[in-house]
């Protein structure tokens, strides 16, 4: 018999390490205190009704998922004997944090006699795979997609067909595990409820999604994010959707719009190579500045922003659909990071940790990534001098102020065209459209150039010229 030890691969179909495991197979899910300190509400509570979802696939094939608390190389190590276990099998985790962990829980189970065999389930290509010429990880984005993009990619695993039915401990309740209820509307999470979004979203959505990806109004996106960091679907179930999708494309825009998705997929993917090479990125900047960024960080423009009352529409509605449904579309995340780091002149690890807190699919890398991007500090960023104009980004993606008015309950009644121009109109005219809706708290123009003398003094140069 072998163990399954699952961590953020919660499903038992396209899971590689468990396919390998074979059968008889014991699926074990073990709470560690260690990486639980590093956890949210929204993100336990989806693991755990992720978790409650998967249990009951291996009762529907006459088993169950051993559930344990404590330290993984010891339940592990315990199991092992107790069932006379030859392999113990896990997928890889690309975080700094886990592979401490693994590689401590490795150790153990080797000193005391059992193999231990380590799978790539969350991407489709492990880090080393994809490299430039000279043997060297990728730093640029738009190569290395190329290369993934020509790759092979494995078609899905099937799930297991004996599963051993030794349960171990209930699952706990999000109290007990010492966090509270999240105040986010959560996403269903499951295998079934993570496939019927991919379906949804291949039958039509996706055909149109390089056109209204960027539009925060519409429902254009795939959704998929919280399921991929959480694993109650596998990339390459997602991958097959959209190679079966392809191949359906009624006309050629519509397969090239399937391709810009995949093209999303490659982005997740190069942010996990990059933090593989780079752990340090997770505290320090990707970009070395020789004098170092000298950030403003007020607290309370930083509370401003992250309550979303800056007095900048765009960006409170996106700071605000964080806080309700604990995720926030693409588009107004690149805004209200770069609304952070440019115009409030804050580091971006505040944004970082924010954002770690409060989004139910808090991705290390990607989300590392991301906001390096924004910062101008990481990795294929967005150069220093380019700086999004909070006002414009909201006309220009949120025309009818759609999405605004949604999630900004202050402005429902007020026309796009003084919500898009709120950052010109005088103390009476606002008071005169919204009274409760806040002045903007900094002025974009001076901030501009703010942060262009900012990174010019970084970069050792004269912030005059």
């Amino acid at each position: 018999m072998n163990i399954h030890w699952h961590r953020s691969d919660l499903r038992a179909t396209d899971n590689v390490g468990l396919a390998a495991a074979d059968d008889p197979v014991l699926p074990v899910f073990i709470f560690d205190e260690t990486v639980l300190a590093h956890g949210s509400p929204p993100r336990v509570a989806f693991m755990l009704e992720a978790l409650a979802a998967l249990r009951e696939q291996y009762r529907e094939r006459g088993g169950d998922l051993h559930v344990a608390h404590g330290d993984p190389a010891r339940v592990l190590a315990d199991l092992a004997t107790t069932h006379d276990v030859a392999t113990v099998h896990y997928n890889i985790d690309h975080s700094g944090l886990a592979r401490e962990r693994d590689r401590a829980v490795t150790a153990t189970l080797e000193d005391a006699g059992v193999d231990v065999r380590s799978h790539e389930d969350a991407l489709h290509h492990e880090p080393g795979s994809i490299t430039t010429n000279a043997g060297d990880p990728y730093s640029v984005y738009t190569y290395f997609w190329k290369k993934w993009r020509d790759r092979e990619k494995e078609t899905p695993h099937a799930p297991p067909e004996t599963v051993v039915d030794a349960p171990g401990e209930p699952l706990p309740t999000l109290k007990e595990l010492g966090f509270e209820e999240p105040k986010a509307d959560l996403p269903a999470a499951s295998h079934q409820a993570a496939e019927e979004r991919l379906e949804t979203f291949v039958d039509g959505p996706i055909y149109e999604y390089d056109e209204t990806r960027d539009d925060p109004a519409v429902d254009a996106t795939s959704r998929l994010s919280p399921h991929l960091r959480w694993g109650t679907i596998g990339p390459r179930e997602v991958y097959a959707a959209t190679e079966q999708a392809a191949a359906d494309a009624p006309d050629e825009t519509a397969a090239e719009s399937v391709e810009a998705f995949q093209g999303e997929l490659a982005w997740r993917e190069f942010y996990a190579h990059v933090l593989h090479f780079n752990p340090e990125v997770v505290t320090e900047n990707y970009k070395t500045y020789e004098e170092g960024i000298d950030w403003h960080d007020d607290p309370t423009e930083i509370e401003a922003w992250k309550r979303g009352e800056t007095g900048y529409p765009i960006v409170d509605a996106g700071m605000r659909q964080l806080r309700a449904e604990a995720w926030m579309h693409n588009r107004v995340r690149m805004i209200v990071a770069s609304f952070l780091t440019k115009d409030l002149l804050a580091d971006w690890r505040h944004g970082y940790a924010h954002f770690r807190d409060h989004l139910v699919d808090h991705n290390t890398a990607s989300d590392n990534g991301g906001w390096q991007w924004a910062a101008s500090t990481g990795t294929d960023a967005q150069p220093y001098f380019r700086i999004f104009n909070p006002m414009t980004q909201g006309e220009r993606y949120d025309p009818n102020a759609k999405y605004i008015r949604e999630y900004v309950p202050e402005l429902r009644g007020v026309n796009p065209e003084t919500i898009h121009s709120w950052h010109e109109l005088d103390d009476t005219a606002r008071t005169s459209a919204a009274p409760d809706y806040p002045a903007p708290i900094v002025d974009h123009s001076e901030r501009r150039e703010q942060a262009l003398a900012m990174f010019k003094r970084a970069r050792g140069e004269d912030p005059d010229e």
